[in-house]
């Protein structure tokens, strides 16, 4: 397999180039990062609902859709992609997406290791540190191919990361700051410093051949690979691909890494309409803040309700809330139990 070791190439080419590749049959393993930063959205999202597009143009951010799924990031030259591309019926790839990545994502995983970094893989398809989310991963198929995209992440900017999201108020983006930098950590958070960029190269190629097998280094893009990258960027970078239509929905969501995610939700029970902020961690509820145009008395035990939540499976609010209106005689016309458990605990 060809290692195409391109190191820093356009924010374009760093998406580009991995989508062409399937497409002219060819597998690889590409190392590089983009020269300039961007924003990069998952294949199904919404970006009119999904990302500040003033902020972005008023930033000059620009902003792609891959054909990966996942959410949107904010990507720089901090950021080292590893990007494979492997036929599907390659004996090195394995039946499952769990087994997939656990495979592949050693590679990463063990380069962190040297570096003194405790990586371990989080199912489905993170690495973490330190109960960090240190690598983000996803992976596609295009034509006969599976694609796998990663990154060793350097440094992150956690400010314009969630200044670029399109969220339901400031309140919510605080929340969202907040619980990114609890949740995402880098090499040089870890370290306290960061490696020379070279040495960092060769480790990850060094580790992706101990998986793959040896790798046959390449450092330029060949004439077939760049015209069919040229004839992708006429159909990816025009605003009819960023604007296709996405899957729209009603709450707003943002995955800080496999497991943690804040959530806005909104659910219009027949006493009122009831909204709910918050933090949940492997399926349990580490904050949450209510509001709606509900009644509820006593009013003032509407954040009792809150702390009482805290620290709750989603499977267990309902029993959690019809408890606490029992110990103290709550009533909520039209509102009940079952209807603050729906606001934080469906699926979204």
């Amino acid at each position: 397999m060809k290692l195409y070791h391109l190191e820093t190439v356009s924010w374009q080419d760093s998406q580009l180039l991995y989508h062409a590749l399937p497409r002219i049959g060819r597998e690889g393993l590409n190392l590089l990062s983009p020269a300039s930063p961007y924003l990069c959205i998952g294949y199904f999202q919404d970006v009119e609902q999904d990302v500040d597009l003033d902020y972005c143009r008023e930033h000059s951010i620009p902003v792609f859709r891959r054909e990966v799924g996942g959410g949107g990031v904010y990507l720089d030259g901090e950021q080292l992609f590893y990007q494979l591309v492997i036929h599907k019926d390659n004996p090195l790839v394995p039946r499952g997406r769990e087994a997939f990545y656990r495979r592949f994502l050693q590679a990463p995983i063990e380069a962190y290791r040297a570096l003194g970094i405790p990586a371990e893989y989080k199912p489905v398809n993170d690495i973490i540190a330190n109960g960090r989310k240190i690598s983000g991963n996803g992976v596609a198929e295009i034509g006969d191919y599976v694609v796998f995209v990663g990154n060793l992440i350097v440094d992150f900017d956690y400010e314009t990361m969630v200044r670029v999201l399109r969220v339901p108020d400031e309140k919510f983006r605080d929340k969202v700051y907040k619980t990114l930098r609890e949740n995402l950590s880098t090499i040089r958070r870890e370290l306290g410093s960061a490696p020379p960029r070279e040495e960092l190269w060769n480790l990850l190629a060094g580790k992706f051949a101990e998986v793959l097998g040896p790798l046959e280094a390449e450092a330029t893009v060949d004439a077939e690979w760049r015209a069919e990258a040229d004839r992708l960027a006429e159909r990816m970078l025009t605003d009819e691909w960023l604007h296709r239509k996405g899957r729209r929905r009603k709450d707003h969501a943002v995955t800080i890494r496999s497991g943690v995610q804040v959530i806005r939700r909104a659910y219009k029970a027949p006493g009122g309409l009831i909204r709910a902020t918050a933090e949940v961690r492997e399926g349990v509820i580490e904050s949450v803040s209510l509001s709606g145009d509900f009644f509820f008395y006593p009013a003032e035990r509407l954040e009792d309700l809150e702390r009482a939540m805290v620290g709750v499976q989603l499977e267990e609010v309902e029993e959690v809330v019809a408890r606490f209106y029992a110990e103290y005689g709550v009533e909520s016309p039209g509102v009940t139990p079952a209807d603050f458990a729906r606001v934080v605990a469906v699926s979204g």
